[in-house]
């Protein structure tokens, strides 16, 4: 199954630049090692209001418990809440081989 994540982040008060900088790079490196495993498909930045961080994700995952595991395993977890859609297919989309 595909998850479309809608991923709204806010950094505690008082978390110096290099805590919030030590957060990117650990979130980036577990990122990049999902995207290695197929869960992690594509990122997206929508339009964002000033200092508003937020990211919308496409996930794959066999069901809800697993992409609760996935989603767990990120650093910013902690700081951020997300709202999921599962996603099915369309049957008009062109993305989807021929049957």
């Amino acid at each position: 199954m595909e998850f479309l994540v809608d991923m709204v982040t806010t950094v505690p008060e008082g978390t110096s630049e290099d805590g919030v900088a030590d957060m990117r790079r650990r979130e980036a490196a577990r990122s990049a090692e999902l995207a290695a495993q197929g869960s992690l498909l594509r990122l997206w930045r929508p339009p964002l209001a000033p200092g508003e961080w937020r990211t919308w994700g496409l996930f794959r995952a066999d069901d809800a418990d697993e992409l609760e595991a996935v989603l767990a395993s990120m650093p910013l977890r902690a700081w951020r809440r997300e709202t999921v859609t599962p996603l099915t297919p369309h049957p008009n989309d062109p993305g989807q081989p021929s049957r």
